[in-house]
């Protein structure tokens, strides 16, 4: 490659402890290139990008920017140097505009005219192609706009490096296409971006070559156009992956969760939820797409009882007594004492899901507690699920007694799917049960989720990735705004038409919601 260097990393490591989060890494970055970052959780991606953008301090080896050795100690560091981090979870004072979210921090003897800062935003935002309204309030914006907005801010302060962490996750098909497109006319402009991603597709599409990290160390740097999925899959995980979700037909399918008429409004009175009706059915698994925000955590939260709707109902068929019970006005500890297992897997994985000062033990004893009939508690049987769990899922941990807290995000998630699957359910509810898992534990989860639906398991599946969602899902549900706008077959529909009944307003004209869903 002829390109001029932009930046250089030799011989970067970073210990926390004994734990080598990166060693010995070399990392070449070239100037009007887009360098993607994959490994699987854990391999030290973003510690790697945290050392280049300011907020680690490598404790071996050199960075240099256009050929320059560097010391970057913090973020404004980083930023002297043209370095900018986007990170994937948005930083914005919600009261303030999109100008003044941009301009807030930067370093200036002279007083902002907010005039000159809206009119120098609109200008960047025109040259790489972004809609953005810099009077805007943060509050009043989609996610993509929050997420451009936060480009902005990096663009504003004369980053030509660019790093971007999961860019993707929160994002519709259509609005990830505009997205790229913008990225690629930046890397016309001579920037430097680069991006960490799970989706394979994605890095297939967008970068120029792709650096492979796997327990810490850089493995390879491939060219894009010279690789394909399995390839990469097997440079990241060591050994070869079957990268297909098998998707087998429903059998012995049964009504098991009628949703009807649901509503649901916050503190102050706004509709959250707005006549939500649909069915799930044992044997099969039905998808949640949206975008975040739409609804999705509050519609899970109803049915397991931690939140309570002002209308509707929520009908649970019991296959053991053959009778129906309505769950609306039940706590989950009745709802327990039913019978009714409604495993919930929450997007919050430590705080909702787990305690992460406990150890794997304790946390597995959080769902049996109560049947021990003692002032003593039975340490066995959970200490076997968390064995077993430590061994199917590959989690990795010095041991089960180790608190959850010092596990990577992936781990934790591991965890807390194995022990809501182990719970023997008879609705299974997975909000993101893969958020920030590398492919190959993605494929595990994916598994285990089918294994349930064979098993006559109800499984309710609220995913980030459409690819996914087409191709593990028996029916989508697609929500905007707290609304149903589509329920659609699996089998037949696209990813695109899914995108677009994320963004529409109001309700579609399925087949299944006015039949079925709708009554």
């Amino acid at each position: 490659m002829n390109k001029p260097v932009a930046l250089e990393m030799k011989k970067v490591s970073k210990y926390f402890g004994t734990l080598a989060a990166n060693k010995d890494v070399d990392l070449t970055v070239y100037r009007g290139e887009i360098l993607a970052i994959l490994g699987e959780n854990g391999c030290g991606k973003t510690t790697l990008m945290n050392m280049i953008a300011g907020i680690y301090y490598p404790d071996h080896g050199t960075i240099a920017v256009d050929g320059q050795e560097v010391v970057i100690r913090s973020p404004k560091d980083a930023f002297r140097h043209g370095i900018g981090m986007i990170h994937q979870h948005f930083k914005l004072v919600d009261l303030f505009t999109a100008a003044e979210n941009i301009v807030l921090g930067v370093d200036s003897e002279e007083k902002f005219n907010i005039r000159d800062v809206n009119r120098r935003v609109q200008e960047i935002a025109d040259k790489y192609g972004f809609r953005i309204d810099p009077k805007k309030k943060i509050y009043e914006m989609s996610v993509s706009e929050k997420q451009t907005v936060e480009i902005l801010k990096v663009l504003y302060r004369g980053a030509d490096i660019l790093i971007l962490d999961e860019p993707s996750a929160v994002l519709t098909p259509q609005e990830t296409d505009k997205l790229f497109d913008i990225l690629r006319r930046m890397r016309a402009d001579g920037k430097s971006i680069l991006i960490i991603t799970h989706k394979l597709h994605e890095v297939l599409s967008i970068s120029d070559r792709v650096a492979v990290l796997r327990k810490g160390e850089h493995v390879a740097t491939v060219e894009t156009a010279q690789t394909n999925e399995s390839q990469l899959t097997e440079m990241m995980v060591g050994k070869k992956v079957e990268l297909n979700i098998d998707r087998p037909e429903p059998k012995n399918v049964t009504d098991r969760l009628e949703i009807k008429h649901l509503s649901m409004t916050d503190a102050e009175g706004v509709k959250i939820l707005d006549d939500v009706s649909f069915t799930a059915r044992s044997g099969e698994i039905l998808g949640i797409a949206g975008i975040a925000g739409s609804g999705q955590k509050e519609l899970l939260e109803s049915i397991a009882g931690l939140c309570h709707p002002i209308e509707g109902e929520i009908l649970y068929h019991n296959p053991k007594n053959d009778t129906t019970e309505n769950l609306r006005d039940k706590d989950p500890v009745a709802i327990r004492e039913l019978g009714v297992r409604l495993s919930f897997v929450p997007e919050d994985r430590l705080g909702m899901g787990l305690v992460g000062n406990m150890d794997l033990v304790d946390n597995m004893m959080l769902r049996s507690y109560r049947k021990g009939h003692s002032m003593f508690v039975d340490r066995k049987k959970p200490g076997d699920l968390a064995k077993k769990i430590v061994e199917e899922l590959e989690v990795s941990t010095p041991s089960t007694h180790t608190p959850v807290r010092r596990l990577s995000g992936g781990n934790v998630q591991k965890v807390l799917v194995g022990r809501e699957i182990a719970a023997a359910p008879t609705v299974l509810m997975a909000a993101y049960p893969v958020r920030g898992l590398d492919i190959n534990s993605s494929y595990t989860i994916y598994g285990l989720l089918t294994k349930q639906k064979e098993q006559g398991v109800s499984v309710i599946f609220v995913g980030e990735d459409l690819d996914v969602l087409v191709e593990l899902c028996d029916r989508i549900l697609v929500i905007c705004g707290g609304r149903v706008t589509g329920i659609l077959d699996g089998r037949k529909t696209t990813k695109e038409e899914i995108g677009l009944l994320m963004t529409k307003a109001e309700r579609a004209d399925a087949p299944e919601l006015t039949e079925k869903e709708g009554n």
